[in-house]
């Protein structure tokens, strides 16, 4: 994929990558992109990680767990100022929400190739982030406006707004810190177990209330902004397919929204006036609850670079990693108007992570084994090699599969050939869930909500029978084709 944004950059600066894995690559190849030395990381736990190929310069971070490593600002700090380091990416997950962060980096002199800490603050906290959407005339679900101290206050909400309600952490995401309750009883029997999950989680045990919204879609809108103020959208993405509120299958555009223009230029306008509302002035997500009646809702504002992003990149040809460093180092992205960003086709995204197909659990092992076999249109994010551990201190994800066609029935059609081309070995992985759902007569539809996974249940028709003969067929295929035969 070429970026016809990359343009005259700053002078080099010496940029740490503060993450691992696949977006720690994905980081550094925008870095070399634009001339800037991308240092990448290695700690006690990875001596011999993969994105350490894509950077120019190693440092050693001392420590086993997450705690002593990717989350340890101090530490951090000292190997910043040690190396000489001008600028840092945080990726996604670890410290890329962290406004105290932000607030050392900044002491420092140091960049954030991130929005400012204010915006991280105040967008990273739902019960604020909810007031602040409220203020800018961009709809909220209903429910609860500040955190919810009582079960006895939690039941009077619940009765106001109609059961089903959601309990909800105001802090943190990924799926943690929820649970839908039917009645009143549900209230009572789930408050303090959420209080506690929430706390543990995210150090923070306050919760919201809200109105539950029935087979809802989820919809997020990817913004760009520079920092002399100008907020771009770059259309919408679907994320509804979830296996426990955390995301499996995205899409872009949503199918949902279809051909519907006048609601999806609504729902991307939105997006920027909620970025303008905080001045935002980096790469950022602002998700949608959407209702069967395509009415929305604003759920939360990640203010980071999405897993995501890739679909976003495919149909809009523009490299969002190397627009968010031109951002902070206050270059002009090269983007006249919001006009000049087109769409083009249909890509998906599906999350290949180390786990069980059928219980979707993590099912951490060493990978023995590693092939590719892909059709035209596939891009594979990753950080996979052969002796690759993966163990249950970071998460099971381990790359990114996305393909893209003129349309979605193109698109879908690739995927299917891709995982068929993936071969990882050593491993479960969540391939053969991929290839049930990409086959299923509801997602070839469009026909799906949140809720897709646990009422279509279509871990219940995933084989763990391995046709040998098959795959012993396709790798001698692929050696073949290296040899040249």
């Amino acid at each position: 994929m070429t970026n016809e944004l990359v343009g005259k950059t700053t002078s080099p600066k010496r940029i740490l990558i503060a993450n691992r894995g696949e977006i720690a690559s994905r980081v550094a190849k925008a870095c070399r992109e634009l001339g800037h030395t991308a240092i990448g990381i290695w700690t006690d736990n990875e001596i011999h990680a993969r994105h350490l190929e894509f950077c120019d310069e190693w440092v050693h971070l001392e420590g086993m767990t997450n705690a002593e490593t990717y989350l340890n600002i101090p530490n951090i700090l000292k190997v910043i100022k040690e190396n000489k380091v001008d600028a840092v990416h945080p990726g996604y997950g670890f410290l890329s929400e962290n406004a105290d962060f932000a607030d050392a980096l900044k002491k420092d002199g140091v960049v954030f190739i991130a929005p400012h800490a204010e915006a991280i603050r105040v967008m990273g906290d739902k019960a604020t982030s909810k007031t602040l959407a409220k203020e800018a005339g961009v709809p909220v679900v209903p429910g609860s406006s500040a955190a919810v101290e009582t079960i006895a206050e939690a039941t009077k909400i619940a009765d106001e707004i109609g059961y089903p309600v959601l309990l909800k952490a105001v802090a943190g995401g990924g799926g943690r810190g929820m649970r839908a309750c039917q009645d009143e009883s549900e209230i009572k029997s789930n408050f303090e177990a959420v209080q506690r999950e929430s706390e543990s989680a995210f150090g923070n045990g306050d919760l919201l209330v809200e109105k539950l919204i029935v087979n809802p879609r989820h919809i997020e809108v990817q913004i760009m902004a520079e920092k002399n103020g100008n907020v771009f959208h770059f259309f919408e993405r679907e994320c509804s397919i979830q296996r426990r509120n955390q995301k499996v299958i995205e899409e872009a555009p949503s199918p949902f929204i279809g051909d519907d223009e006048e609601v999806r230029q609504k729902i991307c306008q939105t997006a920027v006036k909620l970025a303008q509302a905080v001045n935002y002035d980096s790469a950022g997500t602002v998700e949608f609850i959407m209702a069967e009646d395509k009415s929305f809702y604003f759920l939360e504002m990640n203010t980071r670079i999405q897993v995501e992003h890739p679909i976003t990149e495919e149909i809009t040809g523009i490299d969002l990693l190397v627009c968010m460093i031109q951002s902070a180092f206050g270059e002009d992205l090269g983007i006249p108007n919001q006009e000049f960003i087109k769409r083009s086709g249909h890509a998906i995204e599906c999350r290949i992570c180390a786990e069980d197909p059928i219980t979707m659990l993590p099912a951490p092992g060493t990978v023995t084994g590693f092939e590719t076999n892909f059709p035209q249109g596939t891009r594979f994010d990753n950080c996979i090699f052969k002796d690759l551990e993966v163990t249950p201190d970071f998460d099971p994800m381990i790359g990114k599969l996305i393909t893209k066609g003129i349309n979605r029935t193109i698109a879908i059609r690739k995927m299917m050939c891709a995982l068929d081309g993936l071969h990882i070995e050593g491993l479960k992985t969540n391939i053969p869930l991929h290839k049930v759902m990409l086959r299923e007569e509801n997602f070839i539809k469009g026909n799906y909500s949140t809720a897709y996974i646990s009422t279509i249940k279509p871990q219940e028709k995933v084989t763990t029978e391995f046709d040998y003969l098959r795959i012993f067929n396709k790798l001698a295929g692929i050696e073949a084709n290296r040899m040249g035969l």
